[in-house]
């Protein structure tokens, strides 16, 4: 019985060690794509191209289109007081003509048709107008400068947020590559615990020891290679384009 069951653990033992190995030589091939694949662009290029990609930033832009009109439209807001005036009529139209001559004098009553038109230049001087003018104006211009000061401050943002995205990127590669090392190192490791323990060198509570340990190594790896991707993926969508891709099994 003792036997039986002693069996029974070795051969669990035996189907865990290969999942193990398995999963290391995977941890082997994504090792030298750490090393070969992966190509994350300088820091200048990453904060170029979030600039232009940034949807806040187009949209302070905009802002500033729009103040810069507003400014002018106050500036020429006086236009509005002078213009010009026109009018014309067509119908009949009425005269009444008188002859004096000694003694004597003629009336003439006459009925025509006609066309007649106005033409004029007016100025207005709003009293509110010229008092609030100035007012109006340099309040276009503080809003322009607002506008132009909150493009400078996102900008700051942008570029503070993709320095902390791309330090995270190189820290979780480094990490990344760590981890695939010591993976690396115990599979190789694990490769010969399972000659030795094959061979009856090695007892089976070390040999079982020595397999939980590689794969809680692997458990370190592939954490390790989820928290790249995020971080990765994190910063090519601030940034607008997609690195090298790398890790793909």
């Amino acid at each position: 019985m003792k036997f039986l069951v002693k069996y029974i653990v070795l051969l669990g033992c035996l189907n865990s060690l290969c999942n193990s190995v398995s999963a290391q030589t995977n941890g082997k091939q994504d090792s030298l794509l750490i090393k070969k694949e992966i190509e994350i662009p300088t820091l200048e290029v990453l904060l170029d191209s979030a600039m232009k990609n940034s949807a806040s930033l187009r949209y302070r832009s905009l802002e500033i289109n729009a103040k810069e009109s507003n400014l002018i439209s106050q500036k020429n807001y006086w236009l509005r007081n002078l213009g010009f005036q026109g009018d014309s009529r067509y119908g009949n139209i009425d005269a009444l003509n008188t002859n004096a001559n000694g003694a004597s004098s003629n009336v003439l009553n006459t009925t025509s048709k006609q066309l007649t038109y106005s033409l004029g230049v007016y100025i207005k001087i709003p009293l509110h107008d010229m008092v609030n003018r100035k007012n109006q104006i340099r309040q276009a211009k503080v809003e322009l400068e607002q506008a132009k000061t909150l493009v400078e401050a996102q900008q700051d943002e942008v570029r503070l947020q993709v320095i902390r995205q791309y330090q995270e990127v190189l820290l979780k590669q480094k990490l990344l590559n760590i981890k695939a090392q010591n993976l690396g190192s115990a599979t190789l490791n694990m490769e010969m615990v399972e000659k030795e323990f094959r061979n009856g060198v090695l007892p089976l509570m070390e040999y079982v020891r020595i397999a939980d340990m590689t794969a809680r190594i692997q458990t370190d790896y592939e954490l390790a290679r989820s928290e790249f991707f995020v971080a990765k993926q994190i910063l090519e969508n601030t940034v607008g384009f997609t690195f090298t891709n790398a890790y793909q099994k």
